[in-house]
């Protein structure tokens, strides 16, 4: 089994059907993944594979503490054995730091994880922050937008999505960039 069907198969078999709408969402997110491979060249598999399990963590059967990025990517390490790469993709989705101090687990995060290339934490955050919770295509601004309401200003996922805010919109837009270039003519970086 190659890597992005042994990502689907365990994804799936995690959030569809305790969380139905985070599998939509994961699936959304493995879509924009796809579509960025014009840019990833030989790294759009290992991008895929990470945008279908970026949020595994949210599962009632693997989460512990609570903040997804670090759950998911612990199970995908020792329990998985999964690409190392996958993992921190996984461990950093999103901003994850950020979210990670506001939850008092950034010290944990950094130290188990080390960040994956700029480039492919960029492409990941821009999917995840180009797809809605029901999987379907929006903008950053309207996913922060969406994030802040269900959620609310004053939580930690709040305060933490308005503080990443500046960096998603900087991602998205170097993301932007790339298909921009590659679709006049540019090779993938």
């Amino acid at each position: 089994m190659g890597l992005t069907e042994w990502a689907y198969a365990l994804s799936e078999s995690l959030l569809s059907d305790p969380l139905p709408r985070r599998w939509a969402h994961s699936l959304g997110v493995a879509k924009r993944a796809r579509s960025l491979s014009p840019i990833l060249g030989d790294e759009a598999e290992l991008l895929e594979a990470a945008a279908v399990l970026h949020d595994i963590g949210y599962s009632p059967a693997i989460a512990a503490t609570g903040f997804h990025p670090l759950d998911g990517a612990r199970f995908l390490r020792d329990q998985e054995g999964a690409d190392e790469r996958v993992v921190r993709l996984v461990a950093h989705h999103s901003c994850a730091l950020l979210e990670a101090e506001e939850r008092g687990l950034r010290q944990e995060l950094e130290s188990e994880f080390e960040l994956e290339r700029p480039d492919l934490v960029d492409a990941l955050l821009f999917c995840d922050m180009t797809t809605t919770p029901d999987g379907t295509q929006t903008t950053p601004a309207e996913r922060l937008d969406e994030i802040v309401q269900r959620y609310g200003p004053d939580t930690i996922v709040g305060r933490f999505i308005q503080r990443a805010a500046p960096e998603i919109h900087a991602a998205s837009k170097r993301v932007g960039d790339r298909i921009a270039e590659v679709s006049v003519g540019g090779q993938p970086m």
